[in-house]
């Protein structure tokens, strides 16, 4: 927060303005990224900034915090111990303002050359997202504070255009001075779902596709009418093309509801991807999970860190130059340093959220998914004394690679599901025990969602149908009447 000077009347008056520091700003951004955004900022960075360059030796600036072997003997209480007093979990301290600043390795992709420079192959690149909605939002007259929580807001858009944080944890604490409201939350999100392509800022389908015909509003057409009603309440049976149902929970007759029904598929249900033109890219693991005897070890995939310094020559001419406009430069250097902190923050934080899942799902890389355990965003960010929304930010499309394959780090994450007695398990558990049933199913009697159901409760773990039916979707396994085979 930053204080601020108005003249009003005969006299200075003092106020509170709310403004995130931009070094602050840079280290949330470079967080949400995923490592191929984060890569490309990164490189942006070393091809306009001229304090920074490209390391050239092979040297790991987070060795330190990089190598952590995860004792598989449980403690006492039943959770697992660092190996050793060198496997900490606590963050290291930035470097002091005047220290030298280490190289990052990692294969990072080399500028062309400059014969390969052909001047007219290029293309004019489309604006993301994220731009034409800053954009928008610049347009309106707006406070300070409602233009902070609104840009906030945008920088935590997934890229499909959707919401998917809770409102609550979206701001760090102390960010936000006074604390933002839910209602001044809701606010600035309403603000944002209008200012671009409708859908946007929508928290799931439903919103989503309810925001588009709103904006197609046509209070007078029956089948708009109806679309709206099949959206907000039916749309697991519309999924289902389960017309019979729709028309007797609607009343519909058959020509307005294959209206309605076209209406909805001509709306968009991911409508921040139109925005995306990027090449198809594969994921790209940020941390690497083996097994050295009988320990898990998290370590950084260097390959993807990358390598950028301070150059310690330039920085060193400006400061003993004398000239007369000194800001621009100064501008580019502090910048440089904060670029290279943030850098070794974002691999730091995303280090220990890495390490704090791992310890707590070791039985998972031991078993399989059949043994994830319950686990929360809160958990994690209480093991590590950070807030919920940093740990939200560390695993939004972040990937770990492990001798199971590769996983995201959102995979480690799942709601507490009761069983018999005072045991518990996750969702992720009963995802996998579906699956594992249905695989061992006989093809000519499949098992219903009922058998399922039955099944699950043999096993101690009681849930119910329309659980096991929202699982199986959530596996892209087909009905029963699909999976029958007839001989």
């Amino acid at each position: 927060m930053e204080e601020t000077l108005s003249y009003a009347g005969p006299e200075l008056q003092l106020r509170h303005g709310m403004a995130l520091a931009p070094r602050l700003q840079q280290s949330v951004k470079f967080l949400q990224m995923s490592t191929l955004e984060f890569q490309q900022a990164v490189r942006h960075a070393l091809e306009t900034n001229p304090f920074l360059e490209e390391a050239e030796e092979e040297s790991d600036p987070v060795a330190a915090c990089a190598d952590i072997a995860l004792s598989t003997a449980p403690a006492a209480g039943g959770e697992l111990l660092p190996a050793g007093p060198a496997d900490t979990l606590d963050e290291p301290a930035p470097p002091a303002p005047d220290a030298p600043d280490a190289p990052y390795p990692g294969d990072y992709p080399q500028p062309a050359a400059q014969g390969d420079m052909d001047p007219f192959a290029h293309k004019p690149t489309r604006r993301s997202l994220r731009d034409r909605l800053l954009g928008a939002l610049g347009t309106l007259p707006l406070s300070e504070r409602d233009r902070m929580l609104a840009s906030y807001l945008i920088d935590s858009l997934d890229p499909d255009g959707y919401l998917r944080q809770p409102l609550d944890s979206l701001s760090e604490d102390g960010a936000f001075d006074p604390p933002a409201e839910e209602a001044e939350w809701r606010m600035a999100l309403g603000l944002v779902q209008q200012l671009h392509a409708p859908g946007i800022g929508a928290r799931d389908l439903r919103e989503c596709l309810m925001l588009q015909l709103r904006a197609r509003e046509d209070a007078g057409d029956p089948a708009h009418r109806l679309a709206r009603a099949i959206v907000d309440g039916h749309l697991s049976r519309l999924a289902r093309n389960d017309w019979a149902g729709l028309r007797r929970e609607l009343g519909a007759d058959d020509a307005t509801l294959r209206q309605a029904c076209e209406l909805i598929r001509t709306l968009d249900p991911k409508p921040g991807l139109r925005y995306d033109d990027s090449p198809i890219s594969y994921p790209i693991p940020d941390v690497v999970i083996d097994k050295v005897g009988a320990r898990w070890r998290v370590r950084l995939n260097e390959a993807a860190i990358p390598r950028a310094r301070l150059h310690r020559q330039y920085a060193d001419w400006f400061q003993r130059a004398r000239c007369d406009s000194r800001e621009p430069l100064q501008r580019e250097l502090q910048e440089a340093r904060w670029l290279i902190r943030n850098v070794e923050q974002r691999y730091a934080t995303i280090l220990r959220v890495a390490e704090a899942i791992v310890l707590r799902q070791r039985r998972f890389f031991d078993y399989g998914d059949v043994a994830l355990r319950p686990l929360m965003l809160h958990e994690i960010a209480e093991d590590l004394d950070i807030h919920e929304s940093t740990v939200s930010r560390a695993t939004a499309g972040k990937y770990m690679l492990t001798p199971r394959g590769l996983y995201e780090f959102r995979h480690f994450f799942s709601r507490e599901l009761g069983t018999e007695g005072a045991g518990s398990c996750s969702a992720g558990a009963v995802r996998a025990l579906i699956q594992e049933l249905i695989d061992a199913e006989d093809p000519a009697q499949p098992l219903s969602d009922v058998d399922l159901t039955q099944q699950l409760a043999r096993h101690g773990i009681l849930v119910a149908r329309r659980t096991v039916t929202k699982y199986r979707g959530q596996l892209k396994i087909p009905a029963v009447e699909l999976r029958r085979v007839h001989y």
